[in-house]
């Protein structure tokens, strides 16, 4: 719960903030393959895919930046978007979902990404309510979809139970691209286990590891958040949180208390200054991910 109201009142912070009001918020391009871009903004990090075929977008952020987002894909040389692929539901990689859908964007996302939206959901007191119809995915699937564009295969995977349960990373073949959503946050926090949208640590250990063995040395990646990584970053990553929930789960059988295994600090080490999800924060997520009836088996789904 300490994790989700840290993440939740970094986001409605951000979301309040003057620089919207203000107009302060720069989109940033970087490019990485011919033809795939990642847009820096305020929110999670956008994936570009564009050329002949037409362009797709990899979460939107909020949706007051809407139109810088537009301004960034144009100057890119690329036609507006036609397809608009949603990692996961949380607000800051989906608050764009109905402009773009007004727009004539195609949505798409896992099954539980719609169907949280359309539920509506509550963070910290402050209530989401129900996605309006032309925010919502229109395309969903259950284990992933390709699209063949630009000359590419650009494929979704389903990641069960990691940092929510709609999780889903979107790769590019021939580009050696992969966009992980929020179950790969670079450099910028400790993992966000959001327990109360189905997600738990060993499936997200189980994610960072499931894309380890898929990628190479050369492939870019795109992190939910922070700068563009590699294999060897996102290994570091899975490594990471493997050395912090070995020693929760050794706590746990050995009948310790969560004040007994978060006062031994597992996670000291990994602290990352500024961080938005605490060392305390993440043992606490581990922990209750870990002994949450819902966490038996299901990351091995």
């Amino acid at each position: 719960m300490r994790a989700l109201k840290l993440f939740t009142a970094t986001l409605l912070a951000s979301v309040s903030t003057p620089l919207f009001a203000q107009g302060e918020v720069t989109i940033k391009i970087e490019k990485i393959a011919p033809g795939v871009a990642v847009l820096f903004g305020q929110g999670g990090n956008i994936g570009v895919s564009y050329g002949p075929d037409g362009t797709v977008l990899i979460d939107d952020q909020f949706a007051p930046l809407t139109p810088k987002i537009q301004e960034a894909v144009a100057s890119l040389g690329a036609t507006p978007v036609k397809y608009l692929i949603n990692t996961h539901w949380h607000f800051d990689h989906t608050g764009g979902n109905e402009n773009f859908g007004k727009a004539g964007a195609i949505i798409m996302a896992h099954d539980h990404v719609r169907e949280r939206m359309v539920a509506g959901a509550s963070m910290l007191g402050r209530t989401i309510e129900p996605a309006p119809k032309v925010a919502l995915p229109v395309i969903t699937w259950h284990d992933g979809l390709s699209i063949h564009i630009n000359g590419d295969n650009v494929h979704t995977r389903h990641m069960k139970h990691g940092h929510t349960d709609g999780d889903s990373i979107v790769h590019w073949k021939s580009a050696n691209v992969v966009h992980m959503g929020d179950l790969f946050m670079n450099k910028v926090s400790l993992p966000f286990i959001d327990i109360n949208s189905g997600g738990s640590a060993l499936g997200l250990l189980a994610a960072i590891e499931k894309t380890v063995a898929m990628i190479d040395d050369k492939t870019v990646v795109i992190p939910g958040h922070g700068p563009i990584a590699n294999k060897a970053d996102l290994t570091a990553f899975r490594n990471m949180i493997r050395a912090v929930i070995d020693p929760v789960q050794a706590g746990i059988g050995a009948k310790k208390t969560l004040a007994q295994i978060v006062a031994e600090k597992p996670a000291a080490a990994y602290e990352v200054k500024g961080g938005f999800i605490s060392g305390d924060a993440f043992v606490t997520a581990i922990y209750n991910s870990l002994t949450a009836p819902a966490e038996k088996g299901e990351h091995q789904h």
